[in-house]
């Protein structure tokens, strides 16, 4: 189904970044048209059945997110070097933005395995290839690989359709190191957020500002504090550089997912799926990851309180609505957090709170501070979960 055109911006508002979409020509493992399309016609069988004022809403939070740059510079010290830029988007305009999102940060790790393949095209051509080695003939392994990318594609669109629909705000973290004209925004998805605000009773203007702070903490973490950045990219690199053809991985997984169960853990719980496929140095830097997240939103949480205090006396009840709706996904939609790791992540993230408070409990924000002189003062996941073993490295450095 053909994504009908998007709504034009509010006059002094930039275009949708979503909007532009991927190119859909690029090569690699995931067919990034496939995945626009499947997320414009997931959405558009459970459209948002809310109205709104695009324009208003835009201008709307517009001034509140330039409110959050203010207070959150009053709160942490922390202004980023360009004022932020808000954009209301609708659902399929979020996920075209994330799908962009994606294909960029995806792309050098998807060029490294396509001059793998090409250069197994080469070995195949010349005649080098290892005797034990059966391949498919060169025109049939080029119509599985075309539906693979196919498969990929349709896979990711759904995974963000159905994301689409939870989402309220969000900062793209996914930043490439050259940023682009359409990165370094800040999204709220219009329908959402009106939806919640109508159907809880939300005083608007409190309860966009309570999201702006959020958002606005998170860019001043990516853009103020001049490593996180590089370092998170790094990490990213590392997480999803593409598996080598190994025949030893199948069985690997398969003898870590047995040992999981018969400790009576979950080979979900940790990293999703694709901690069970993940190589040991996969599965490292996707636990740097993790602790590295679990202290950003846990900061971000802490921060939007704090910063918020006098402006926002509905944070405590917006914050439980936001956790009981959280709680309240069941069926397919619970199966589907626990094959995304977002289970996990949403206890990362209240640990991650409980971190910041013990370690200021020993030592204020003088000692909590330290996690921002570089990436070896970061907790690992095991200091998140035991704020002393951090405590006692940071007081002993």
């Amino acid at each position: 189904m053909t994504a009908p055109l998007p709504e034009p911006a509010a006059p002094g508002q930039r275009a949708d970044a979503g909007d532009r979409g991927a190119d859909p020509e690029s090569p690699g493992l995931v067919d990034w048209k496939v995945a626009a399309r499947v997320a414009a016609w997931a959405i558009a069988r459970r459209p948002a059945q809310v109205d709104y004022d695009k324009a208003q809403l835009s201008r709307a939070f517009a001034e509140v997110t330039a409110e959050a740059e203010e207070l959150v510079a009053a709160s942490t010290g922390w202004r980023a070097p360009t004022p932020a830029r808000s954009v209301v988007t609708d659902r399929e305009g979020w996920a075209r933005a994330n799908v962009a999102s994606f294909q960029r940060l995806l792309a050098p790790a998807l060029g490294k395995f396509e001059k793998h393949r090409e250069e197994k095209r080469e070995r195949r051509r010349s005649g080098s290839r290892p005797s034990w080695l059966v391949d498919l003939p060169e025109p049939i392994a080029d119509k599985v690989a075309g539906a693979s990318r196919s498969v990929s594609g349709a896979q990711l669109g759904a995974v963000l359709a159905w994301m689409s629909t939870r989402v309220l705000g969000q900062y793209d973290l996914l930043l490439t190191e050259e940023m682009s004209e359409d990165q370094d925004l800040l999204y709220y998805v219009g329908p959402n957020v009106v939806d919640l605000e109508r159907r809880h009773g939300f005083p608007p203007r409190e309860f966009r500002l309570w999201l702006a702070l959020h958002e606005v903490t998170h860019r001043c973490q990516f853009t103020a504090v001049p490593w996180i950045r590089g370092y998170f990219l790094s990490l990213v690199d590392k997480a999803i550089e593409p598996f080598q053809a190994d025949p030893g991985r199948f069985a690997e997984m398969v003898r870590r997912t047995a040992e999981q169960l018969r400790s009576g853990k979950s080979p979900l719980d940790e990293a999703g799926l694709l901690g069970i496929v993940a190589s040991e140095p996969q599965l490292a830097a996707i636990r740097s990851l993790q602790a590295m997240m679990s202290l950003l939103e846990g900061h971000g949480d802490v921060t939007m309180d704090r910063a918020g205090a006098a402006q926002v006396p509905g944070a405590q009840r917006f914050s439980q609505v936001l956790r009981e709706r959280r709680e309240s996904v069941k069926g397919p939609a619970k199966v589907l957090q626990q094959v995304l790791g977002l289970e996990a992540k949403m206890r990362q993230y209240q640990q991650g709170e409980q971190f910041i408070y013990a370690v200021e409990a020993r030592g204020g924000t003088e000692l909590f501070d330290r996690v921002w002189r570089g990436p070896e003062w970061l907790p690992t996941l095991e200091e998140i979960r035991e704020p002393q073993r951090w405590i006692e490295r940071a007081e002993a450095g």
